[in-house]
């Protein structure tokens, strides 16, 4: 199953609800540091309400120390960026994916979007909107990717 990256998150609601999301979808939330907030913030426990005991999250301490996590683990990395030449939609997602969401302020870093095999941006249709906030981003970039790989289709009853 796909998994979500936040590398340098600076709002700890948008996390929160992240976090969120990830429980619902059983998909695993890992944190690139630094962070802009404490785990402990209380605007991130709210966001997340009484699922934190539900999210599979993964703290790592530095980008080096994410990199050498995910190579052991493996996958494909997709950069989420407003950069990039193709649509979300235009993926073809796979089941080891890892889905890079950079900071708030800032998006990814460009050295870790070139060691990313592939960038996504998710279409704004009015020219002055730069993005979406952090938590909407990668709620649509992860159902897509699960849509795909057919986890959202109901079981037979």
């Amino acid at each position: 199953m796909p998994k979500i990256v936040l590398v340098n998150p600076e709002i700890p609601p948008n996390t929160g609800n992240i976090a969120r999301t990830c429980a619902a979808t059983a998909t695993e939330l890992h944190l690139v540091e630094p962070l802009g907030f404490e785990l402990s913030d209380r605007y991130l426990k709210r966001a997340g309400l009484d699922y934190w005991p539900h999210v599979n999250l993964q703290v790592h301490p530095d980008l080096n120390s994410f990199g050498q996590y995910q190579q052991q683990i493996g996958g494909r990395l997709i950069g989420f960026t407003t950069k990039s030449t193709y649509s979300y939609i235009e993926i073809k997602y796979q089941e080891d994916d890892w889905l890079l969401f950079g900071s708030e302020s800032e998006g990814l870093p460009r050295s870790l979007l070139e060691t990313c095999e592939q960038t996504a941006k998710i279409p704004m249709l009015h020219d002055s909107v730069r993005s979406l906030n952090l938590s909407v981003s990668a709620a649509i970039g992860l159902f897509e990717a699960l849509r795909q790989l057919n986890y959202l289709s109901s079981p037979t009853a």
